[in-house]
């Protein structure tokens, strides 16, 4: 179970719920001291020891390697993801242009249903068997469904090559970058984890720049090889690089709905899928945005890269704050960072396009911090050798709310116009942090103290 930073100004509510007996590390008092002796000299199996029994390393070589590992398999994905709105743009003005930007979306909002609903199934297969296979296996689908992207011309072809296959394959790498996080860190996992987060920022700011040089220059099949390419090389080194830790577990299924018994998995996870509702709805439609309060295809593509470029800096933030503040409460505190943006800047001011400059990185930086925590959030309502199932239940849930954002966007945007879009997106955002604050409250028992560290 997840624990922070001792702070003598804070109450750490960090550890709400007492170890089991099976975990204490106490000794029995059956045994005199003679045979705690001889049994401390025995080796000790992973099936003679809990996984809650072992210590985590806080960091050296071996654990800032895995954590590189793991930041370029999520270049490699989410940095593609967030770039998804300048595919939809381009498949909009060639192969796809008798469809809608609602029926594009469809596209895009499948891969990123795959990517989390497929997590209740990996988390668990992580939990059992480790990071290795589950990494090679996804990615050499992926990498074969961005070349098969190249070959695409209808759209069927982009919804089974990209909707389907690289969203899947996504599930597998995804989940496994983050899950195998909590097996070299406790006390410093917000930190890890945030900067394990930052390769979906260096990644989509790579990508929309790269995208931006190769589609000037190169046809379509070519430009998605040259992605390819990339992609192959970032899941090499994460291949390379990540390895698990601990004992693996046996027990437990695919998915846990008791985790629901659970008011404040139950209220993080609503907080959590309203805000990826917003974030992949905004990553998705804001060049077709840009592009319908006529700005250059440019500007699009320089949206992204800012927003993701901030939200690195959002994501290297949250993980030092959290480690120190708690990290429940870095989440509402982002939250609110992110409201201010959008209904100060973008909603009154989003048909200037220095004023859309201004709101990118911010936006990035709120958004980058929160995505970052949500899975920490989630990991410090359980115990460790749990996490990959929590992980993958609250974010098969999660999936639902993903599935509708960029269709539901799309069909929104033409309609109520683009303040109307901007004020809708905005309201969900304001459910997100209704949700932890209740969240919050229920980890403090319903008593709210302003000055506890959760």
């Amino acid at each position: 179970m997840a624990r922070g930073i001792t702070d003598p100004t804070f109450n750490d509510y960090s550890l709400p719920i007492s170890p089991s007996p099976e975990y204490s590390s106490q000794p029995n008092p059956a045994y005199d001291s003679k045979q705690i002796r001889d049994l401390q000299l025995l080796e000790i199996s992973h099936d003679s020891r809990s996984r809650a029994d072992y210590s985590f390393p806080e960091g050296g070589t071996r654990a800032w390697l895995v954590v590189f590992g793991s930041f370029c398999i999520i270049a490699g994905t989410w940095g593609l993801v967030s770039s998804a709105g300048l595919f939809m743009t381009y498949w909009k003005e060639h192969q796809l242009s008798e469809y809608s930007t609602g029926d594009i979306g469809w596209i895009s909002a499948v891969n990123i249903f795959l990517t989390l609903l497929l997590g209740v199934q990996v988390g668990p297969l992580f939990d059992r068997y480790g990071p290795r296979w589950l990494l090679l296996s996804g990615s050499v689908i992926y990498v074969a469904s961005l070349l098969a992207m190249a070959e695409c011309t209808r759209y069927w072809h982009f919804m089974i090559a990209y909707g389907i296959f690289s969203g899947a394959s996504n599930a597998f790498l995804v989940t496994t970058a983050l899950a195998v996080i909590a097996h070299w860190f406790e006390r410093k996992r917000g930190a890890a984890s945030g900067i394990t987060f930052v390769g979906s920022s260096a990644g989509g700011v790579v990508f929309p720049l790269a995208l931006r040089a190769i589609f000037e220059k190169l046809s379509w099949q070519w430009s998605m090889r040259c992605v390819a390419l990339m992609v192959a090389i970032l899941m090499s080194i994460g291949n390379l690089l990540v390895k698990g830790r601990l004992p693996p577990k046996t027990s437990g299924g695919s998915i846990n709905l008791k985790c629901f018994r659970d008011a404040r998995f139950s209220w993080a996870t609503i907080g959590v899928g309203c805000f990826e509702f917003v974030l992949f709805g905004a990553f998705g439609l804001l060049p077709t945005y840009a592009v319908s309060q006529g700005f250059s295809q440019q500007t699009s593509f320089n949206i992204i890269a800012i927003i993701n470029a901030g939200s690195a800096f959002g994501r290297s933030f949250s993980g030092w704050f959290s480690d120190r503040y708690g990290r429940f409460n870095t989440m509402i505190l982002t939250l609110n960072f992110s409201l201010i943006s959008m209904f100060l800047i973008w909603l009154p001011f989003g048909n200037h396009v220095v004023a859309l400059y201004i709101f990118a990185p911010l936006f990035g930086f709120g958004s980058g911090s929160i995505i970052s925590m949500a899975p920490v959030c989630i990991g410090q309502l359980c115990q460790v050798d749990e996490y990959g199932q929590y992980y993958g239940t609250s974010y098969s849930m999660v999936a639902f709310f993903t599935l509708l954002c960029i269709p539901v966007g799309g069909e929104l945007l033409p309609k109520i116009g683009e303040q109307g879009f901007v004020a809708f997106f905005g309201s969900i955002l304001i459910l997100s942090l209704l949700a932890f604050l209740i969240a919050r409250w229920v980890c403090l028992e319903y008593k709210w103290n302003w000055s506890a560290k959760i």
